[in-house]
């Protein structure tokens, strides 16, 4: 037989007890696709509790035999040898999550908030080091262990992404250091990366810096290779993203100008008012979308530019102000995503590239028809919030589509965990989409995969997505986190160990810097309390009510089912305060001059019930 496995290779699988034999020393794994494998304990494995960064190696070798237990979910990492027509798999550490068989420790109600304490510790001392918060001294590149590297480009997305990551963990744990950074970079964003066009009253976003000695060189397009020469859509929207999350606890209005400024840009050069949507790409010069100088990006849209202005500022710019404007443009792109972007009638995964007129684009770039697993996870993360605040069978109905057809496509059914980019069209004659280049996992996809499976999990109650928020939680929390530098890895190989080659070995890139593990843990602390387990919260506001509208300080942590969450309490400056109303999610701040901190207990008014 060709190709047959005749060799030894370590691989992990990942599953749920279905039987242990003590005479033996084996015991079976049940997969997420319901295959069996027979695990070995004779080659003495380690074994480890699940622990959260900043905790210590938990060590369960001796206590194997207690904790393999059916119904409990295990990762297993061994070598397969051949032995006769199959393989003997001999487990050389195991992973638990929890002491008891449903003991999921990433449930537990500080986990994220424990988690982002320690991510934000991480960069805040790779960036500035134990000094004052200077960011003349920021870096966009950052080594494993949080060393800077000789290159001096200040980003301004990676700048801003940093400020989100601060800004969200100032609003779980009420650290002021926290928020200094996100001010800090909020402010050095507004006088270093941004550009007033008082002719055409709009605000751009430079790319970036470029810092040589005392010299300062403002970088008006994208270096990044796809998008060299041009201003594209997603680098403005990612602009806002920190400022936005910082608005949220400040109030600054200054910051709110500045966002309704780019989106004046968006709606006057991106936007296609003949057949919808938002362009990808202008031209630096004219601010044209459909110049040639744009190459292969002239008049194209994607995901980023239609889908990506929920997620990184527009949600929390509606949270913040409740005004309907936003939740208007918010309706509009989602309509739009639920028109355009499924293509049920060729591939389970959406489209994500466009000419002007919709038709497909296949052929751009990198992407050519190929699918960016996390793509589709974070429309449906994304299609669930939108629901909450306009309900829309469409949106409904596709965000559980894309939940149901996902993981027998996207994620690994053996080892847990989803891939990054393979092709939108199954090879003929073959059972599976193929990568297009590996089949490691990136940090950033198990985040769309947990927030999407977490937030339909606790809006429609089903079992099967509580199933995959559980996976999808393990996986990450037992493989990216780096227990030995701190913060977590950019990616993985499929058997979950950390990839540390390139680009790839960084804490910081182009691609990385704080916002995605933040949000993570920002908004799975949201859903896993608030809407899966009914506990209660606490969230940190310091606003000057003097620059708050009406004094109205809004707190709802994310666009939640109405009714779904109350406040239980509110304190300012460590007094209790009662001017607040517990349904709407709204403090009234009193007459006063100067900040104010302001700590808002919110509990859930009724947890998900699970429906089988």
């Amino acid at each position: 037989m060709s190709n047959a496995v005749n060799f030894t290779f370590s691989d992990t699988v990942a599953g749920r007890v279905t039987s242990f034999d003590p005479d033996t020393r084996r015991f079976t794994l049940a997969t997420a696709d319901g295959r069996d494998f027979e695990v070995d304990l004779d080659g003495g494995p380690s074994a480890e509790l699940l622990h959260n960064l900043g905790e210590p190696y938990q060590d369960a070798s001796g206590h194997i035999d207690e904790l393999i237990e059916p119904g409990r979910f295990v990762f297993a990492y061994g070598v397969f040898y051949p032995n006769g027509d199959g393989a003997r798999f001999e487990a050389k550490r195991l992973i638990f999550t929890g002491r008891g068989a449903d003991d999921f420790r990433f449930e537990e109600e500080g986990w994220w908030v424990r988690q982002i304490q320690e991510i934000a510790g991480f960069y805040r001392k790779a960036q500035f080091g134990d000094g004052p918060i200077d960011f003349t001294r920021y870096r966009t590149e950052i080594r494993l262990g949080g060393e800077k590297t000789a290159s001096h480009v200040q980003e301004t997305d990676t700048i801003s992404r940093l400020v989100y990551g601060m800004a969200s963990a100032f609003l779980l744990t009420g650290n002021d250091e926290y928020l200094e950074v996100a001010e800090r970079g909020t402010e050095y964003l507004r006088e270093h990366m941004r550009f007033v066009d008082t002719d055409e009253n709009v605000v751009y976003w430079y790319h970036g810096l470029k810092v040589d000695g005392g010299t300062e060189t403002k970088l008006f397009t994208s270096e990044f290779s796809d998008d060299y020469d041009a201003l594209p859509a997603y680098e403005q929207i990612y602009a806002l993203a920190g400022p936005v999350q910082t608005y949220r606890v400040t109030g600054d209005p200054r910051i709110k100008a500045d966002a309704d400024a780019t989106i004046r840009l968006f709606d006057r050069f991106y936007l296609d008012p003949e057949h919808g949507g938002y362009f990808s790409h202008i031209d630096p010069i004219l601010l044209s979308p459909d110049h040639d100088s744009l190459g292969p990006n002239k008049a194209r849209k994607n995901w980023n530019s239609v889908g990506d202005h929920a997620p990184a500022y527009l949600i929390n710019l509606y949270l913040a102000t409740g005004e309907q404007r936003y939740a208007d443009m918010l309706e509009y792109t989602f309509d739009t995503i639920v028109e355009r972007f499924p293509d049920l009638k060729n591939s389970p995964f959406v489209q994500e590239r466009f000419h002007q007129d919709w038709s497909h684009d296949t052929t751009h770039g990198w992407q050519q028809n190929r699918a960016v697993v996390g793509h589709n996870l974070k429309i449906a993360w994304n299609l669930m919030r939108m629901n909450s605040l306009r309900p829309k069978d469409s949106y409904l109905q596709t965000a559980a589509s894309i939940g149901e057809t996902m993981p027998a496509v996207g994620a690994d059914r053996q080892r847990g965990g989803w891939y990054d980019v393979v092709e939108r069209l199954r090879a003929e004659g073959e059972d599976g989409f193929r990568f297009t280049w590996h089949d490691r996992k990136a940090w950033w996809q198990q985040e769309q995969a947990i927030l999407a499976y977490l937030i339909l999990h606790g809006v429609t109650g089903r079992a099967g997505f509580a199933t995959e928020a559980r996976d999808a939680q393990a996986f990450y929390n037992a493989f990216f986190l780096d227990h030995d530098e701190g913060a977590v890895y950019f990616n993985t190989l499929a058997s979950g160990m950390p990839y540390l080659l390139g680009v790839e070995r960084l804490k910081g890139s182009h691609s990385m810097s704080m916002y995605h593990s933040a949000e993570l843990c920002y908004l799975a602390a949201v859903y896993n309390n608030l809407l899966v387990s009914g506990k209660t919260m606490d969230f940190w506001f310091k606003p000057d009510p003097a620059l708050v509208e009406d004094r109205l300080l809004r707190v709802s942590p994310d666009l939640l089912p109405p009714g779904s969450v109350r406040i239980a309490s509110v304190d300012i400056d460590g007094e209790p305060h009662t001017d607040f109303d517990s349904d709407s999610l709204t403090v009234r701040l009193p007459e006063t001059s100067g900040r104010v901190k302001v700590r808002v207990t919110l509990a859930a008014n009724a947890p998900a019930e699970v429906v089988r």
